[in-house]
Parts: structure tokens; C-alpha cells; sequence
């Protein structure tokens, strides 16, 4: 796996132009995107919502620029838990969705770095949509999800007495939905619950595929008027 993760991120190079600022996110993949960069000398300054990847780059002598100071990103590289032929894409790990969608949302590119193994005809349930929340809005945002058709559990973690707290102070809902008909719509019923900040499924944001498998790549992008080709 380790050897497919290093070739996409290798074949992401090719997406990437000099002089420009360029956004990463987290994960092993974009670590070896760092690697590639440095070592092909880009001049190249970068976003992150990431606190691993920062230090990385810095780490490896590139420059970090504070996300607040960037009004626009060229190109923009992240992984996901599952992302479907309609290039709609489901994080759950990390917690940092709302920052990665802050980012997506600048870039001119976002483009996912997976396997074939995360590339599915349409969303399953298989992994909870993470609700980043307002701690003031706990209860009314878990009745609201209920009556929904969702199953709410507030993260928290063995290594930290209480609930797990996201880099922006807020706490995390990881909700498990059993079926799901339209993806794009259970994401404007989530953004419109009052406290709920942002969700970790993305349905507007990716443009392009890069799909690492055993023998080569397949790239699946969006154009203009959201057609995938």
C-alpha cells in the first residue's frame, strides 16, 4: 500500500506549477507529496489545515502561510475515507473537515489522492458524516439529528476526560445514517441546523480524482457545468 500511496503522490506533481501557493491535508499520502516537493525543489508556499503537515513542511524547509492571510489557492491535494462517481466525498477521521473544506472551497483544483479501494459507485453508510458543532448546541443538534433518521455520538477520546475538542473549540458528532437517498440533500438539511458549523461530507468542492491502482492511475475530473469525464 505504502508503494501505491508513493506513486500518486509522485503523479500529483504533475498537477502542481511553480511560484504558486498550493493547499495539503493530512494523511501518509500528502506526507510523501511533501517529500516529492522538496526534493523537486518547487517553489511552491502552502495552506494547511493540518497541524502534522505543518510541521512536516517546515520540517522539510518549505513555507507555511496562515490560512487567514490567503484569499486564493491554485491547487489543493487531500485524501478521504470514500469519495463516489458523482465525486462526492465522506472524511471522518481527522476532525479538520471544517478547515479542509475552507480550503477546498479556495482552490481553483481540489483533487483527492486515494486508492481504488476508497473509489465507489455512489456514498455508502459505511462511515459517519462528522458534524464539527457549538458545545451550547449539543442537545438540540443530537434531537435534530434523530428526528432525521441519524444516530448521533459525541467523540471523545480514553486519553482526555470529556468530549474530544476540534481545533476551533468546538466538539465533534460523528452520525451514522442506515440509508441515505441523496447525499447533496442530507448536506444542506446538516448545514442548516442551527450550531452545527460544518460537516464532513463534501458534495461541491472536488474537481478532480487521482486514483492510484496496482498497475497505473485513473484520473476522473468535473468540468465546468459539473459533468465527470
Amino acid at each position: 500500500m505504502d508503494n501505491i500511496k508513493k506513486r500518486c503522490a509522485k503523479e500529483a506533481l504533475q498537477f502542481i506549477q511553480p511560484n504558486t501557493i498550493i493547499g495539503l491535508g493530512g494523511g501518509s499520502t500528502i506526507a510523501y507529496l511533501i517529500e516529492y516537493i522538496q526534493s523537486a525543489n518547487l517553489s511552491v508556499k502552502i495552506v494547511t489545515p493540518s497541524a502534522k503537515t505543518k510541521t512536516l513542511c517546515i520540517k522539510r524547509g518549505l513555507e507555511v502561510l496562515p490560512t487567514s492571510s490567503v484569499e486564493k489557492v491554485s491547487v489543493a491535494f487531500d485524501g478521504c475515507d470514500e469519495v463516489d462517481e458523482q465525486l462526492y466525498a465522506l472524511k471522518s477521521g481527522g476532525g479538520i473537515h471544517t478547515k479542509e473544506k475552507l480550503i477546498a472551497s479556495m482552490a481553483d483544483e481540489y483533487i483527492l489522492l486515494i486508492d481504488e479501494s476508497k473509489f465507489v459507485s455512489s456514498l455508502t453508510n459505511k462511515y459517519p458524516v462528522v458534524l464539527e458543532i457549538l458545545e451550547d448546541s449539543l442537545t438540540f443538534v443530537q434531537k435534530i439529528i434523530r428526528d432525521i433518521g441519524g444516530s448521533p455520538t459525541i467523540r471523545h477520546s480514553a486519553e482526555k476526560d470529556g468530549y474530544t475538542i476540534s481545533d476551533n473549540g468546538n466538539l465533534l458528532m460523528d452520525v451514522h445514517f442506515e440509508k441515505t437517498e441523496d447525499f447533496e440533500i442530507l448536506q444542506t438539511k446538516l448545514k442548516s441546523i442551527s450550531g452545527v458549523v460544518e460537516t464532513s461530507l463534501f458534495t461541491k468542492e472536488v474537481t478532480k480524482l487521482l486514483i492510484a491502482t496496482e498497475t497505473g492511475f485513473q484520473v476522473i475530473s468535473k468540468n465546468n457545468n459539473g459533468v465527470i469525464a
